[in-house]
């Protein structure tokens, strides 16, 4: 049986590194919605620098190509050594 990947949970920004995530945010998620096997990606900004996150990527796969794109990225290098608070789930794939 094939399991969907679910990631979820936050990152927390410093005011001083703000201004340079919200300018990344953009291509981050629109590189990654293009890429195959994600089902969906969704960043919200909250109060006090904080970045909601919620992946859904069809199977590991899928979600393992994203971590290796994402890791070697700008956005990596944007938000390198920033706190995240994220669980990642499996989830049966529904019939």
């Amino acid at each position: 049986m094939s399991h969907r990947i679910r990631l979820t949970g936050a990152m927390i920004c410093t005011a001083d590194r703000l201004a340079a995530v919200r300018a990344a945010l953009p291509e981050h998620v629109r590189l990654t919605r293009l890429e195959p096997g994600c089902l969906s990606f969704e960043v919200t900004e909250a109060p006090g620098g904080r970045f909601e996150v919620n992946e859904l990527f069809a199977d590991r796969a899928a979600f393992d190509a994203h971590q290796a794109r994402g890791g070697a990225s700008v956005w990596a290098e944007v938000t390198r050594g920033l706190p995240r608070d994220y669980q990642i789930t499996e989830e049966a794939t529904p019939s």
